[in-house]
């Protein structure tokens, strides 16, 4: 009885400290970029891991203003945020009715879906960008189009960031859709309510979880993506990636690497922020949608 127990508690113990060395591994870097933002260029050379000094808010100053970073989160900010419009738009819908209907061409079509998820925007970045800038040509054939910007807009490419995030989406959705018994949906038609009512009054309030949890993915994979912006935009319209690259870059040479972790933090923040509040949905989401679907 003794060893038993003894056997579990060593079990035990030895799952918690490999869960406490995986959190200081992630951990770690975090912190270590957040007190290096505060420090001087000196005292990073001197010493990379010590603590700072004290706390140099013109490290932020200078990665806002002079790194033009304050522009580029916004361009971020609104590019995200339309994207993610875009894409619970467009799956919400779909997944629905992949995940409740039977008909035509419906098995065909959820295997196209699953098919989009081996396709990586990174391999088709160069053919994205070569189309639009056919599209281009054609608009400034007509005055009336002239002014239309097509391969250096914001909107297009939250447009194609959505499209190219939505087979994941409507995956993930379908397969919360599918554990939501049918029984919800036959009591809300007999109270009159048709696929549209059904689907935004009992099938995503219920879906709660699935929904935070295709949000919190596609914003994390909206404001971090690098190569499909900096393709597509000029400096400018740069996002919050692309930016910090380009600092990076400067600051190698102006030896301002407080500016440079500014930058750094900068960009985890908001990820941090929005996976702080939804963390438990969030694996509730991917446990009860992913795994069951």
């Amino acid at each position: 009885m003794k060893n038993a127990k003894l056997q579990k508690w060593s079990g035990k113990f030895f799952v918690r400290v490999v869960l406490l060395l995986f959190t200081a591994v992630v951990l770690l870097p975090i912190i270590w970029t957040f007190y290096t933002s505060f420090k001087t260029s000196s005292e990073f050379l001197t010493n990379a891991w010590a603590l700072p000094a004290g706390f140099h808010w013109d490290n932020y100053k200078n990665a806002l203003e002079k790194g033009n970073m304050l522009a580029y989160f916004w361009n971020s900010a609104y590019i995200t945020l339309i994207a993610l419009v875009f894409v619970v738009f467009l799956a919400v819908p779909t997944a629905y009715v992949t995940s409740r209907f039977t008909f035509r061409c419906s098995k065909g079509l959820s295997v196209l879906f699953m098919a989009g998820l081996f396709v990586s925007q990174n391999y088709i970045v160069i053919p994205i960008f070569l189309s639009l800038n056919k599209i281009q040509n054609f608009l400034n054939q007509y005055v009336i189009f002239q002014h239309l910007e097509i391969t250096n807009n914001l909107t297009v490419l939250a447009l194609i960031y959505a499209v190219c995030e939505l087979p994941f989406t409507i995956y993930l959705l379908t397969g919360f859709f599918r554990t939501i018994p049918h029984d919800y949906e036959d009591a809300a038609q007999i109270d009159g309510c048709g696929y549209f009512g059904t689907l935004f009054r009992i099938i995503v309030p219920m879906a709660k979880p699935a929904m935070i949890t295709v949000v919190m993915f596609n914003f994390m994979s909206f404001w971090n993506e690098y190569i499909m912006a900096t393709t597509i935009l000029k400096e400018q319209k740069w996002t919050l990636p692309v930016g910090l690259a380009n600092l990076m870059e400067q600051q190698k040479f102006a030896t301002d690497w407080g500016a440079m972790f500014a930058g750094m933090v900068l960009v985890m923040i908001p990820t941090m922020i929005l996976y702080s509040l939804v963390q438990n949905r969030l694996t509730e989401g991917i446990s009860m949608g992913g795994l069951k679907g």
